[in-house]
């Protein structure tokens, strides 16, 4: 798993080395652009204009929301991803801070009409994932809903099968979604499959 470091190091290229993966639709990132325009197209349907975006990295997905009037708030663990958000967005009240400890009092003690996370919470083990979410449901307004955009799978088979597919990439310090082990514990919870690799999960408040 990158560290902070290697996200810094790694800020500049990141938006071309992802784009390359989606184009040649290898994992991880097959269909990453249809999952981003799928949460934009929700979050503007939803006519949110108050929204959380954890590990936004460099604002590809939120500097089109921000350019839509939308107010953004949002945390991210790498200083230079950062720099290079809030220059597209020089509104946006961005914070640093590793999410898989919590979010910052400075977002934690406010209320949001939709929370995305693009491509974030995969850093988050399968145990640690469901109080994190559990934790953000509070933080929405009445009708908000949470959009993970992710490396995602319908059942623990479909990963498996990807997982034997792209062993020679695979990272094992990554742990990614199964919507139907998540299921017990949101009820709400829908599942939108854009690739092999890729979905959208959506929670309602």
């Amino acid at each position: 798993m990158l560290d902070n470091k290697g996200f810094d190091l790694w800020a500049d290229g990141y938006d071309e080395s992802v784009g390359l993966s989606d184009e040649e639709n290898t994992y991880p990132f097959a269909g990453y652009k249809d999952v981003l325009n799928a949460v934009y197209k929700e979050v503007l349907k939803s006519e949110a204009k108050k929204i959380l975006d954890i590990g936004f990295g460099t604002g590809t997905l939120t500097c089109r929301l921000y350019e839509k009037g939308i107010h953004i708030y949002g945390q991210d663990f790498s200083n230079e991803m950062i720099k290079i958000a809030q220059v597209k967005m020089p509104e946006a009240k961005l914070f640093a801070g590793d999410f898989t400890k919590g979010l910052c009092k400075d977002l934690s003690d406010k209320k949001y009409d939709a929370i995305i996370a693009t491509y974030s919470l995969h850093h988050l083990t399968d145990e640690e994932k469901i109080p994190f979410i559990k934790s953000l449901l509070p933080l929405l307004n009445p009708g908000g809903k949470i959009y993970i955009g992710d490396v995602a799978f319908e059942n623990r088979e479909n990963l498996e099968d990807c997982k034997e597919k792209s062993l020679a990439y695979w990272d094992n310090e990554e742990y990614y979604f199964v919507y139907d082990e998540l299921k017990p514990s949101f009820p709400s919870i829908n599942f939108e499959k854009y690739s092999f690799c890729a979905g959208v999960l959506t929670i309602r408040n």
